[in-house]
């Protein structure tokens, strides 16, 4: 577990080894190779109850994340989810276990603030490492909606 220097995680979820999925890793990487330190990083991998205790550390929690949803594919929009029913219907291949982490931490009585960065993407059942064209696309629009979103959420803490 890496030092928590900032009340504001920036938290990737995903797959890479199934394409598209993986969009939430690709996202936290590209901050991480720009030096970028608004927010604390992480590679979530698939999610999972693991990712707990270290989530309940943090104020507030920005997951990104691939939603298989009705927009195209490298649709970006934030969503404000309190409890698993507020999740996209299906958020990709692990929407089981990222949706309990939040029941969990809610039952826990210690819940970060939780703001989805939400990509949408076509399919994730194909395995390989590479990402769409429309997906590859959007990770420039995602790591900046990242940078808004902390950059709004520090503005608000401070007035």
């Amino acid at each position: 577990m890496t030092a928590i220097k900032n009340e504001i995680l920036v938290l990737g979820i995903g797959n890479i080894l199934m394409n598209d999925e993986g969009v939430g890793i690709h996202v936290v990487s590209t901050l991480e190779k720009e030096g970028y330190a608004g927010a604390d990083l992480m590679d979530g991998g698939t999610g999972g109850f693991h990712l707990l205790g270290f989530i309940q550390s943090y104020k507030t929690v920005i997951l990104v994340d691939a939603a298989l949803d009705d927009f195209p594919a490298g649709h970006i929009r934030v969503l404000h989810p309190r409890y698993a029913k507020d999740f996209p219907r299906q958020l990709s291949a692990h929407e089981i276990g990222l949706k309990d982490l939040i029941d969990a931490a809610f039952m826990l009585g210690n819940m970060p603030e939780i703001h989805l960065l939400a990509v949408s993407i076509k399919d994730f059942q194909e395995m390989g490492m590479d990402l769409t064209p429309e997906i590859e696309q959007a990770i420039p629009g995602a790591v900046n909606q990242v940078k808004e979103l902390v950059s709004l959420l520090k503005n608000e803490a401070v007035t």
